[in-house]
C-alpha cells in the first residue's frame, strides 16, 4: 500500500479514544490542524518518550492551533492506563483492527530481533484545517518527535 498523497484529503476515520468516546477526523475540519501519529504500543520505552515529549509541548501545539492524536492498536483499557500513568494531555485512539493504520500505510512488515511480523510503522501525518494532508514524517525519532513536528508546522502551515 502506498502513502496517502500530500494535497489530497486525509483518509477519514472515526476511532474510540481512551474514554470510549468517538473521535472523527472531520470533527476538526475548519477549526484545527491535526497531527495524527501512529505508534506501536502504549507504555513501551520509545512510545513513552514520544508521548511525554508531546505532553510537555502542549502549549506550543495549542499556540499553533494544532490537535495531536496518537493512534495504536492498543485496546481502550491500555490507553487509559498509559494516559493516567504518564499524565498525558491529548487523545489516544484505539485502532485494534489497524484499519486506520492501513489507510495511512502505517501498518506493514517489520523486523525485530531477526523476526519478521506485521505491525505499526511509526509515522506522523500533518493535516491542515482544510482536511488536506500537508506533510508526512515516516522517519520518526521518538526523542525529538515533538520538536520536529512543531518545527515543521511553523515552517509550513
Amino acid at each position: 500500500m502506498s502513502l496517502p498523497k500530500i494535497g489530497n484529503l486525509a483518509p477519514a476515520f472515526s476511532l474510540l479514544n481512551q474514554q470510549g468516546e468517538k473521535i472523527s477526523l472531520k470533527d476538526f475540519k475548519g477549526k484545527n490542524n491535526v497531527v495524527v501519529y501512529f505508534y506501536p504500543k502504549a507504555s513501551t520505552p520509545g512510545c513513552t518518550v514520544q508521548a511525554c515529549g508531546i505532553r510537555d509541548s502542549a502549549a506550543a501545539f495549542k499556540k499553533l492551533n494544532t490537535v495531536v492524536l496518537g493512534v495504536s492498536p492498543d485496546p481502550i483499557k491500555r490507553l487509559q492506563n498509559f494516559i493516567s500513568k504518564q499524565s498525558l494531555n491529548f487523545d489516544l485512539l484505539s485502532d485494534e483492527d489497524h484499519a486506520t493504520a492501513n489507510k495511512y500505510s502505517a501498518w506493514g512488515p517489520k523486523k525485530f530481533m531477526g523476526k519478521e511480523y506485521d505491525g505499526i510503522l511509526r509515522s506522523t501525518f500533518i493535516i491542515g484545517k482544510d482536511g488536506r494532508l500537508k506533510g508526512i514524517m515516516d522517519k520518526v525519532k521518538t526523542k525529538s518527535h515533538h520538536d520536529d513536528v512543531i518545527d515543521w508546522i511553523k515552517a509550513n502551515l
